[in-house]
């Protein structure tokens, strides 16, 4: 009886320290502050006349003065600094039911994906996406740095919406400028949001450590990790 016992409450033990560990583990890697899209304005579609959004983000090869990382969470400050991420924030918000063009401001060189399909443009208004001033349906594989994109499979109880867009490289010969970094290269994209929900997207380029490269920012909130967010309300 009294190993019995024993045996349950080393049990109950492991469960109490199992989900403590991952309470903190959320804690650590809590949800960055959101950002919205500004609305000014209407665009046509073919579906008519809609609200018009803009928003700016940044992809960064690494922090700098003036410009931290995110927060690692568990991860060591001193590991996470050398990691890429986009910036200001990886939580964003946009109006449902809108026009929304993102431009994206790219510091990083390549890193070929292992799927050219995400060397293409997906899910934009006109099929392109504009790089550096050119408008293109999709870029060379070994050209590509990140990707934007958000996944194909949605909630049940929302629409589908899909958009994945390729991060154009900066050359790894290219000078920094006196914020040290390299001249950035503009993307910018255009697409129609749906109904209200809440949608997952992260880059799809593997630019991370561990397995296949997909760890280290690849699997962190607030870098390029899974665990984005998109809100489209």
């Amino acid at each position: 009886m009294k190993r019995a016992l024993l045996t349950i409450l080393t049990v109950l033990a492991g469960v109490v320290v199992v989900a403590g560990s991952v309470f903190a583990l959320g804690k650590q890697q809590s949800e960055p502050a959101t950002i919205a899209a500004v609305v000014s304005g209407t665009a046509p579609t073919p579906l008519g006349d809609l609200p018009h959004a803009t928003l700016e983000l940044s992809i960064y090869p690494q922090e700098g003065p003036g410009n931290p990382a995110p927060d690692p969470g568990l991860v060591p400050q001193s590991a996470s600094s050398t990691w890429p991420f986009y910036s200001p924030s990886t939580s964003i918000q946009l109006p449902a039911n809108s026009v929304v063009t993102i431009t994206v401001h790219q510091y990083d060189s390549a890193s070929t994906v292992y799927n050219p399909y995400l060397a293409q443009v997906h899910g934009t208004l006109d099929g392109t996406a504009t790089f550096a001033g050119e408008a293109k349906t999709g870029i060379d594989p070994k050209a590509v740095a990140h990707t934007f994109t958000i996944h194909q499979y949605s909630e049940s109880s929302q629409p589908t919406l899909y958009v994945s867009v390729p991060m154009l490289a900066v050359a790894n010969n290219a000078p920094n400028e006196a914020n040290g970094y390299p001249k950035p290269i503009d993307v910018t994209f255009t697409f129609v949001t749906g109904a209200p929900g809440e949608y997952v997207w992260n880059c799809e380029d593997p630019c991370g450590s561990g397995y296949v490269a997909f760890g280290g920012p690849m699997s962190q909130r607030g870098f390029f990790g899974w665990f984005n967010r998109s809100f489209d309300r």
